[in-house]
């Protein structure tokens, strides 16, 4: 169970820096194709039109891999444990990454993207639940806010070694990060709560389909996963699109989607940093991700705003979103602490995954809106769309800052 009293050591924890390290390098895998996107398709002899199609097509490989690992995971995770979730996931897309460098054919990539998102899906539920547990009530807050921010730097890593190295290497280098994990989680222990609960007879563990058969917990789990949906109308729409839109407000020089993805994640950093730490200040999570929801609010006002500027301040403005968005960490902890054990790692596990598989409506809808209504006009509907309803969902959430998580959801 938890420790009766708080030290600042607990924070910096092997299971909190296994975690924290766990991310990084998740975070290295899922943006690194992103990244190396084009060379590496260019080397399987695509040119043109088919760089963006397949690459999409790629992408959503992964990403449906990661919707149905989310699932996966998190039912492993409240079945079996929380630490074999995490080595289970970190095996497994770091096999796929090795294997991913001696892809030759387009339906190997295909293969093992899908089978990376399976495995990238588990670390950060499993990471963010086991700190949860293992934490003192007072200073969980900072321990999740250490896994986010360490992790989100992941991305800052895949661009240097991306455009250092040729493609393969840069696969092949995440894969060996992975294994140097595996080898750092030998020592750490698996949660009291959880063990506890193991211990503890007809108690119904990772049950995902208790989230849809009362209406308390359903809308809890919806809410849970809508107040993330505009973190990834930033970074799917604003930053992914991020040349074509600079072409739109006429900025003179081109604008590279890697520079804009790096800044914005560099933003996330410090974004995640702050709203954990303010998180403790104000000993209020809601409090929290509503200042960064304003703040989102001010910084895509500011993109659409800032007309024929130099790339060097549209990329301050991606920074500027990234930091807004950085209440990452705060929501995915949210999610784990408006459960009970017996279902916590399942829902800790799938909200990230089904606000990232969120990207796939929200750049739909964005197609659709800008044929109507022009790309900027079209951007816009959709963003706003996502920020009312992630505030409307926030209001409907509890604070859970001082909850204590040792207690079990209730069902058939």
């Amino acid at each position: 169970m938890h420790k009766e009293h708080a030290s600042v050591r607990d924070i910096f924890s092997l299971p909190v820096i296994v975690a924290a390290l766990g991310y990084f390098v998740d975070i290295y895998d899922l943006v690194l194709f992103s990244i190396v996107r084009v060379p590496s398709l260019k080397s399987l002899g695509l040119e043109g039109k088919q760089l963006i199609d397949y690459g999409v097509y790629l992408l959503n490989m992964q990403m449906i891999g990661m919707l149905l690992g989310g699932i996966l995971w998190g039912w492993l995770g409240d079945r079996k444990g929380r630490l074999k979730i995490m080595f289970g996931s970190i095996l497994l897309y770091s096999l796929a990454n090795i294997a991913n460098g001696f892809v030759t054919s387009l339906p190997a990539y295909a293969l093992m993207r899908f089978i990376a998102g399976i495995g990238l899906a588990g670390e950060l539920g499993a990471g963010i639940t086991l700190v949860s547990e293992v934490l003192h009530t007072k200073i969980r807050g900072y321990g999740t806010m250490l896994v986010a921010s360490i992790g989100v730097s992941g991305a800052i890593l895949a661009n240097f070694v991306a455009n250092t190295y040729e493609w393969h290497n840069a696969f092949f280098i995440g894969g060996g990060l992975g294994f140097l994990l595996l080898f750092a989680r030998v020592k750490v222990a698996e949660s009291g709560m959880f063990k506890a609960m193991e211990e503890k007879a007809g108690v119904n563990r990772g049950n995902m389909l208790a989230l849809f058969t009362d209406r308390n917990r359903f809308f809890r789990y919806l809410n849970s996963i809508l107040i993330g949906v505009p973190i990834w109308f930033v970074v799917g729409v604003l930053i992914t699109f991020s040349p074509e839109f600079a072409v739109s407000f006429g900025i003179p020089e081109p604008v590279s989607a890697g520079n804009a993805v790096m800044f914005c994640y560099l933003g996330l950093v410090f974004g995640d940093l702050s709203s954990g730490l303010l998180s403790q200040l104000f000993q209020s999570r809601r409090k929290v991700i509503l200042l960064f929801m304003l703040l989102s609010v001010a910084a895509v006002a500011l993109y659409f705003m800032q007309g024929s500027s130099s790339p060097a301040f549209f990329y301050g403005v991606c920074s500027l979103l990234g930091f807004a968005s950085g209440y990452w960490a705060v929501f995915v902890t949210v999610a784990a602490e408006q459960f009970g054990t017996n279902l916590r790692a399942t829902v800790a596990t799938t909200v990230p995954n089904f606000v990232r598989g969120m990207v796939v409506p929200i750049t739909m809808l964005f197609q659709f809106t800008k044929g109507l209504f022009g790309l900027e006009n079209g951007a816009l509907l959709v963003g706003t769309l996502c920020i009312v309803v992630a505030f409307f969902s926030l209001g409907a959430l509890e604070e859970t800052f001082h909850k204590d998580l040792d207690y079990y959801e209730e069902f058939l």
